[in-house]
């Protein structure tokens, strides 16, 4: 019987080590974790997913609907690009509403296109999405809805948007302008505008257009010579965060501060969105924030 007493020991100090292995482990297990705790971030709502999966990687609110601001020009960019023979070269004349439309909304922010200046569709997609022209945005609705009048060519265009919104699945997202200045019906969601991004990444000149921090464009003038326009990114992401991608910044009395990012790192891509921030620096530090997190997970 000593023997089994023997071996009944050496069972026991097997299982006593056995177990301060994995009570060891149970106690390091959290301390790890605690290297990756959720990241609090001013804006109300937030999301991010891996965009070469659609895995989501963290929410805050990621379907509640809010004012966008002017991230409502990724749509109005994405309906432009998905017209059927698009020309990116075609030149379109600047009209006066265009510029009587950024006197008169006091948010509108400007490409400061000139009346009488032909631009092309290509350098229209610059003057809305790295300035944020509600000027370029309204020339490319113009230019792009159909109907015998302005106001019917501008409504169609906020339809396609509307219905591109549907077919991409964007179930809590809704327009009613071409910019973000919307009348109390233009509202989307982190998720849906990530995932509207994501759509509109596909595109090349989408891709080229948002990761540019600023451009330098010869127009047409009126009288048939030239001008240079300047223009530069909204987006800070741009030159301070590494891999950074583009995509929009977006700001309003309702929709506070926002912004959609991209960045990859390490063969990995991230893509999110921060609605209603409490400041330029804040919705810059929150995705900064989401995308080390993101790429963390």
């Amino acid at each position: 019987m000593k023997n089994g007493i023997k071996g009944i020991r050496r069972v026991s100090a097997v299982a006593v080590a056995a177990g301060a292995v994995l009570t060891a482990g149970a106690f390091t297990a959290p301390a790890q974790a605690a290297t990756l705790n959720t990241p609090t971030i001013a804006a109300k709502g937030g999301f991010v997913m891996n965009n070469g999966t659609g895995k989501t990687l963290f929410t805050k609110a990621a379907d509640t609907r809010r004012s966008t601001g002017s991230t409502t020009k990724i749509m109005t960019a994405r309906v432009v690009l998905a017209q059927p023979n698009l020309n990116l070269d075609s030149k379109v004349t600047v009209q006066k509403a265009y510029s009587d439309y950024i006197v008169d909304n006091d948010w509108a922010s400007s490409a400061r296109l000139i009346v009488g200046d032909k631009v092309t569709v290509r350098q229209l997609l610059y003057g809305l999405m790295l300035p944020s022209g509600c000027d370029a945005a309204y020339a490319l609705a113009d230019k792009f809805g159909s109907g015998s009048t302005r106001a019917a060519r501008v409504k169609s265009f906020i339809g396609k948007m509307n219905s591109t919104a549907k077919s991409l699945g964007l179930t809590n997202t809704h327009f009613d302008s071409f910019d973000g200045i919307g009348k109390g019906a233009n509202y989307s969601t982190p998720r849906d505008l990530t995932k509207l991004a994501s759509n509109a990444m596909k595109y090349s000149t989408f891709r080229t257009v948002v990761k540019t921090k600023s451009t330098k464009q010869k127009v047409t003038t009126k009288s048939g010579g030239y001008r240079y326009m300047s223009w530069t990114n909204t987006n800070a992401l741009l030159g301070s965060y590494s891999g950074t991608l583009g995509v929009k910044t977006g700001s309003g009395p309702e929709a506070k501060y926002c912004l959609v990012f991209a960045a990859t790192r390490g063969g990995k891509t991230v893509i999110g969105t921060v609605l209603a921030s409490t400041s330029v620096e804040n919705r810059t530090a929150d995705a900064k924030k989401l995308m080390d997190y993101g790429f963390k997970k």
